[in-house]
This record gives structure tokens, sequence and C-alpha cells, in this order.
């Protein structure tokens, strides 16, 4: 019998064993099993039952001497001992027995020098769908010649953890042995985990290899081939502006940098379902089909339509589908050095400029501080805009340093005289409340401007506040538009907010990086 080394982690005595199948195969499975239902799109729907995200708090990794000194260890990279580790595979291993078992066996990294293969071990047919979509998928030779895989996970959502026993935070634990190769994922059914893992497992290797590892969307110029990379928190509109139906879609995601250019670690995409709508995202709307897998979408008990407005479930709703599913995706995900590198923030205070240029030195500090803001009102007790910084634009998946990831970057926007954009997506006019969001069509304007080469020709004034140069003209965007302090109705008023966001900036980055370079420092906002 083939066990696909199986027999390696202990399951010997498994049910049957179904690898590399297809969507439509999975799809019956998942429903014979009663793991979902279809929506009359085809696409199959699944509830994640209580876990409907991520869940950090359960996020943890093995410490042990060879990796001990690799790591930044926080609230994020919450370190557990071998021994629970290995006392929790034994009892996952032992559940899982005389179960069927589903493994994908596939790709991280479009680019066949850098990438990764990874076995993922499934309870469920569902979440097998789901890394089948979203990994990339070997050719039939190339999974012939598999072999070993780089990286082994195991996933077992119904098997529910005890915290007391496991040393654990809950029923859930997302697990990573970086020495072993070996990830756990169990009491969860919310399929990011699954996603995350890999990316995290990516962000530990790659540097070693000089590589940078990036959260981060990346399009390209279909005739000329050049390339831009877009990194962004939730609510910035990182898949949104990315893609883009005059460039080419490497990703939305997560991709890698190297010195022959960018290439996507997945094939697929993950992308929001709520208040998803045809005529703002039709390729996403389009992607929702036979083979994708979706998450705590509502349909309507009696025609199985989905109500992608209803947050009954989750604000948090989720599809997953190949990356081919949209029409002008870049096929393989491998693109030329990036010309152009945006970092996305919505800043719901209203007083960023909506775009501005960087420095080498202040792209570091944007790249290490990852701002953006929450909107007053989205959570019980906001009544005024919170920042948030995510170190790297991803911080939860940062296992090594930020300092690390800042200098590739440093040294790349050096070497390729990379241009550098801060754009703001958030309000204009006032904060949230007062102010109004930048209009879409002229965030869109100025992102080609800077693509296409227009903002190279234009005068630009110095911010001293916030350290920035603010282009004066942009093709498609009247010029009271750019410099934020003249949309407000109350020039004192944006002077005192302004210095106040500063200071946030100010004194996070004192907190969290103390040990910078002072050219990093001094590159970010003035107090």
């Amino acid at each position: 019998m083939i066990t696909f080394g199986l027999h390696r982690i202990g399951l010997i005595n498994t049910g049957k064993i179904y690898r590399n199948m297809c969507p439509a195969w999975l799809t019956e499975e998942a429903l014979r099993r009663h793991e979902g239902v279809l929506s009359d799109t085809g696409a199959l729907v699944v509830n994640t039952g209580k876990f409907t995200g991520r869940s950090p708090q359960d996020k943890f990794i093995v410490d042990t001497p060879t990796v001990h000194d690799y790591i930044v260890w926080n609230t994020v990279n919450r370190p557990i001992s071998k021994e629970r580790f290995e006392c929790l595979k034994s009892k996952m291993v032992s559940y899982m027995q005389n179960r069927d078992v589903y493994v994908f066996d596939g790709f991280a990294g479009a680019d066949p020098q850098c990438r990764k293969k990874f076995r993922v071990i499934c309870e469920l047919a569902s979440e097998n769908l789901f890394i089948r979509n979203l990994l990339i998928r070997p050719t039939t030779k190339e999974l012939d010649q598999f072999g070993e895989p780089d990286f082994t996970i195991l996933v077992t959502p119904n098997y529910k953890c005890t915290p007391l026993v496991d040393g654990v935070h809950s029923e859930a634990a997302i697990i990573i042995d970086y020495e072993t190769h070996f990830v756990l994922i169990a009491g969860t059914q919310y399929a990011g985990e699954i996603k995350k893992s890999i990316f995290s497992v990516m962000n530990y290797f790659l540097p070693a290899e000089n590589v940078l590892p990036m959260h981060c969307s990346a399009n390209m110029d279909p005739v000329t081939g050049e390339t831009a990379i877009f990194f962004g928190l939730s609510g910035t509109g990182k898949t949104t502006l990315s893609a883009d139906p005059h460039r080419k879609l490497i990703g939305d995601d997560e991709h890698g940098w190297s010195e022959r250019g960018i290439f996507n670690f997945e094939g697929g995409c993950y992308a929001k379902c709520i208040n998803l709508n045809k005529d703002k995202e039709p390729d996403i709307y389009n992607a929702i089909k036979s083979g994708a897998l979706a998450e705590n979408v509502v349909l309507d008990p009696d025609t199985r339509k989905p109500n992608y407005f209803d947050n009954k479930y989750t604000e948090n709703t989720r599809v997953g589908y190949p990356i081919d599913y949209i029409p002008n995706a870049a096929v393989p995900g491998i693109g030329r050095i990036p010309k152009v590198v945006i970092f996305l923030t919505a800043d719901s205070f209203g007083v960023l400029p909506p775009i501005s240029l960087l420095s080498k030195e202040a792209a570091m500090y944007h790249f290490v501080t990852g701002f953006t803001s929450k909107v007053a009102g989205t959570e019980q007790g906001i009544t005024e805009p919170v920042p948030t910084f995510s170190t790297l634009f991803g911080e939860p998946f940062m296992p090594l340093p930020p300092n690390v990831y800042a200098d590739m970057l440093g040294k790349r926007i050096s070497t390729y005289n990379t241009k550098v954009f801060l754009v703001n997506t958030g309000w204009t006019g006032g904060p949230y409340g007062i102010g109004s969001r930048m209009d879409l069509k002229y965030t869109r304007a100025m992102i080609s401007a800077a693509l296409n080469g227009d903002l190279n020709y234009v005068g630009y004034k110095h911010d001293d506040r916030f350290n920035v140069e603010i282009p004066q003209s942009c093709p498609g965007v009247p010029d009271e538009v750019l410099n934020p302090r003249d949309t407000w109705a109350n020039e004192a008023s944006y002077d005192k907010m302004a210095a106040k966001v500063a200071r946030m900036f100010y004194d996070n980055f004192k907190e969290k990086y103390p040990d910078m370079p002072e050219e990093i420092t001094n590159a970010g906002p003035r107090p």
C-alpha cells in the first residue's frame, strides 16, 4: 500500500488515503460527509463554527536551541516546548487512525529555484479542497517525482485540545516546529490558518536564501512586463487596487523578491466576500464558482443564492479559488524586479497625503511601521479613529527580527532604483465622521501615474511633519486634493490632528524598534 510517507509520522492504520484529488471529487466528498452545501454558483460553502478568522493567541513556535536565537519572541511569536508539541502531535495522529485521510502535495513558490514542497494532511475533504486551490498544483510529472516534502502540515479541526493538559490557550492550536519541519493545526476549521502557516514557514527560511518574503499583492504591465507590488493591511484596498483590469495579476497576498524578480508563493487567491459587489469587483465575484470554497457566506435557504452583505456569521467571510479563475492572471506568477512599490494605508484621521514619495530610509521606516487605522464605531468602545501598526504589514507571520526584512528591502531599493510611494486610501478633508473617504477614481489615477512614470516629471513639496515628498500635480487629480492641509475647512484643526498622528508614529517606533539605525528612525514623522 502506498502511504506517501504517512507512516513516518505514525499514521499507519488509516482508512482510505486520497491524494491530490480533483476539485469536483473533493466537493462531492465534502457534500457526502455533510461538511458544506453548494451555492447556486456551484461553489462549496462551509461554516467554520466557533473560529471564523485566525486565532493569534493560539499560535505557537516550538522553542528549540537550533531556532531560539533566530526568532523574535513576543506576544505574536509565543514559545512552546518540544515536549508539548510532540505530545499533542501524538494525540492528533492517534485521533486520525482508522479515518480517511485527504493528502495534498503541492508547492509554495512559483519560481522553481525558490519553491518549497508541502504535504498537507487533512481530516476534512473541504479543507483539502481549500489548500488545493491556494497552493501551486503540481503537474502529473511533478507529482510522480514529488518525493519527500520539505514541510508537513497535519490538520484536524475536530480534534479539540485541552488547554491545561496540552499547554495551549484554547481548544485550538497552531504550532510550527521549524526544526523538524512540521505544523500542527487542531481545533479550528478556519482554513486561513493553513495558508498563513505556510506563509510563516516561507518567511522563516527564504531570507537565508537571499529572498525577501513579502505580505503584498503584485501586478504587471501586460505589454512591457514592468512590475509593481502593493503592501497594505486589511481595509486599505490592496486586493481591489492590485486587481487592475489593465494589468496582469501576479498574486493577491504573498510574494518573494529574489535577484531574478518577484514570484507568487501561491497558486490561488483568498478574497474577502463581505459586501462583495459584482460591479465593483467583478473578477472576485465571478470567481466564486464550481471548485471554489467559500467560508461563512450566508445562503438563502430556498434558492441557495449567496448574500454577500449578510454578516450573520462574521464580517470575515472568505472565498478561496485558483488564480486562473481570474481572467487577467499572470500564470505562472512570476514578474520582473519591481519598478514601483506602493504602501497602502487607510488613514481615518485624514491627515496623511493621498500620495507621497518616500526616500529609501523612509520606505524602510514605513515598511517596519505598517500603519493603518480602525474606523470609529467598528468595534465596541471605539469612539474615534484608532491607529494600527503591524510590523512589515504582516507582523503575525514574520518570525525573524524586523530589521532582517527591512534591510533586504532597503538594499533592493538602492540596487534597482525602485520608487516607493505611500498612498492614503482613507479620509480627506477631516477625520472619519467629518471628512470623506478618498475618491477611488483619484486613488486609481494616482497609482496609475506612479506606475507609468508620470510622477517622475512633476514638482514635489516636502512635508516637514510627516517627512515625505508630496507631488503638486497628478494627471486626473485636482491639485487641491494632493495637499491634505488644503482640504480641511480649518487649517488649525488639521495641524492639531497631524501633530497627534505624528506623535503616534513616533511613540510606536520608539517603543517597538529602539535599536533601529538612526537614519531610519529620523526618516519618520516628527512630532
